[in-house]
């Protein structure tokens, strides 16, 4: 088995990808609410921060910061997990392996996770959560994006309404809107 090493840091800012094991599964928008429930479950149960967020159809990205005297993220992402997953009926095809371990076939088992080190690495993860709706094509402004806390910054007047422009018509290299 592979040694993940996991940076935890008590009290920590860190930046999260957290994806569904089927990619293409559309299971984060269409059951919002879930999402949104296992979080406040969660947080009531282990306090902590979401400094910004966006939820994709197959994956989210997050900026958490954990209490003071805390550093247990892992617990908190089974937990989320765990509540929305359960909350869900079975319809995913589940491997023998994760049958035998309890488990659904919803997520992937790891996560990504990134200590933020400073405030620079904190805005551009901060800017990179609210530019990824657009990055995927899934809207041509940011603003169009509705699972974001772009909007709550906006009216915090941390962003512009119109920050990042519109993506309409600009088209990468490789297909890819930027």
């Amino acid at each position: 088995m592979t040694g993940y090493r996991r940076n935890f840091v008590v009290g920590g800012c860190l930046f999260f990808t957290v994806n569904l094991a089927g990619r293409r599964r559309r299971l984060l928008t269409e059951n919002i609410d879930v999402l949104r429930t296992a979080l406040r479950e969660t947080q009531r149960r282990h306090p902590f921060s979401i400094d910004a967020m966006v939820v994709l159809p197959d994956h989210l990205h997050a900026v958490w910061t954990l209490p003071d005297g805390d550093a247990d993220f892992s617990t908190r992402w089974r937990l989320v997990k765990t509540s929305f997953s359960w909350k869900l009926a079975v319809e995913e095809p589940v491997s023998t392996s994760r049958a035998g371990k309890g488990e659904r076939g919803i997520w992937q088992r790891r996560y990504w996770e990134h200590t933020i080190r400073d405030e620079n690495d904190f805005r551009r993860h901060i800017d990179y959560i609210h530019i990824n709706p657009v990055k995927h094509g899934l809207v041509t402004r940011v603003s169009d994006w509705p699972y974001s806390s772009f909007h709550r910054m906006v009216r915090e007047s941390v962003y512009p309404e119109d920050w990042a422009g519109d993506a309409a018509g600009l088209e990468g290299e490789f297909g890819e809107r930027r």
